[in-house]
C-alpha cells in the first residue's frame, strides 16, 4: 500500500503546481528591477551618433524607455500607439534600439514615425542585459529619481496603457 502512496503524492503535488501555473499570466513575469535604480548607461544617439545620452540625463522627470528593433515584428504592432502617446505629450519616450543596424533603424523610424525624444543605440545588447531584456519589445516606466516602477513585457497595448501605464505615470508625475 505504501508503495503506491509515494507516486500518488508526487502526482498530486505535480498536478497542483501545474494548475497554479495555468492560472498565471506569462506577460506578468516579475522583474527583480522593479523599485530598484535603473541601470546606468551612456550610449550614442541613433540620429546624432557623436552625441551621448546618459541615464542621468532624465533625473527629475518621469519617462519611458522602450526597447525596440527594426527586425522586431511585435515592435511594429505597438509602434502606432507609441507615436500617439508621444504626440499627446503626456510622457517623454526614449528608445533603446537593441542589437540593430543603425541605417535600417533610421529607415524604419522614417517609414513608421518616430515617437522617441531620443533613441539610443545598444548594438551589442549590454545595456539590454543590464535591464533584464530577454525579448523585444519591452518598456520601462522610470520615475523622477531614476527608479524603475514598471516593466511591460511584450508590446504596449491600449489595455496595458490605459489600465496600468498611464495611471502609474500620472501618479508618479504628481509626486514631488
Amino acid at each position: 500500500m505504501t508503495r503506491y502512496l509515494m507516486p500518488l503524492a508526487f502526482f498530486i503535488i505535480l498536478a497542483v503546481f501545474l494548475l497554479i501555473g495555468l492560472t498565471l499570466n506569462p506577460r506578468q513575469v516579475p522583474s527583480p528591477l522593479i523599485d530598484k535604480p535603473a541601470p546606468k548607461f551612456q550610449l550614442n544617439q541613433l540620429h546624432v551618433p557623436e552625441e551621448i545620452m546618459s541615464s542621468d540625463d532624465n533625473l527629475g522627470k518621469v519617462w519611458m524607455l522602450n526597447v525596440w528593433a527594426s527586425w522586431c515584428v511585435a515592435c511594429r504592432d505597438e509602434h502606432p500607439l507609441l507615436v500617439q502617446l508621444a504626440n499627446s505629450g503626456i510622457v517623454p519616450i526614449y528608445g533603446l534600439n537593441y542589437k540593430d543596424d543603425r541605417n535600417t533603424a533610421l529607415q524604419w523610424l522614417k517609414r513608421y514615425g518616430d515617437p522617441y525624444a531620443i533613441s539610443i543605440v545598444d548594438t551589442d545588447g549590454k545595456v539590454g542585459i543590464d535591464y533584464g531584456v530577454y525579448g523585444v519589445p519591452e518598456t520601462y516606466v522610470i520615475d523622477k529619481k531614476g527608479i524603475i516602477r514598471h516593466k511591460q513585457i511584450g508590446p504596449v497595448t491600449v489595455d496595458s496603457l490605459e489600465k496600468k501605464i498611464l495611471p502609474l505615470i500620472k501618479e508618479l508625475q504628481s509626486q514631488a
